[in-house]
């Protein structure tokens, strides 16, 4: 029963955070610098990517979820088109980073997955919802550290081809 009332919770809490307008940021303002543990074990800092690569950050709210699942999935399976981009692409949570191990090898994530228990980067970029997880949503980021997209409709099913077709309206260009 207790399984049972932890995933009713979990799902009512990934459809919420969903349909919350997640932040306050705004296209043209700089993107918060985080440095977040992959769970690779990697830390992975926005400032050193500055003049060098764009960056696509996909906050989702709980590891092991179905629609979290989904969008991984996606960026698993068509991945290929986002790496024709000179860009770096991470999901991020407020998981411990444990659980987004556990996450990221049952999808076979072949990405960086950042952990944030601190809720700290989740804070500066305003996803945290009332349910204290991050919100859906994705943001770009280009080479000198501005946000050129907010994206908080992602759908999960389609995440990779939404991002690839997003990083090409922008402009964002291709990797060499």
């Amino acid at each position: 029963m207790k399984n049972l009332i932890t995933k009713l919770c979990v799902s009512v809490v990934c459809f919420i955070s969903v349909t919350v307008n997640a932040t306050d940021l705004k296209v043209g303002d700089m993107a918060p610098n985080f440095k977040l543990q992959a769970t690779t074990g990697d830390y992975y800092q926005l400032s050193d990517y500055k003049d060098k690569q764009a960056i696509v950050l996909a906050w989702y709210p709980m590891a092991n979820t179905r629609g979290c699942t989904i969008e991984c999935k996606s960026l698993v399976e068509q991945g290929h088109l986002i790496r024709e981009f000179n860009v770096s692409y991470f999901m991020a949570s407020v998981d411990p980073l444990d659980d987004n191990r556990d996450f990221a090898k049952k999808t076979n994530a072949d990405f960086p997955m950042l952990s944030d228990p601190s809720k700290e980067a989740a804070k500066a970029y305003d996803v945290l919802n009332t349910f204290r997880v991050a919100s859906r949503v994705t943001f770009y980021i280009d080479k000198s550290g501005r946000i050129v997209k907010i994206d908080d409709d992602v759908n999960p099913a389609t995440a990779a081809q939404d991002i690839a077709n997003h990083l090409k309206a922008l402009g964002i260009e291709n990797r060499d």
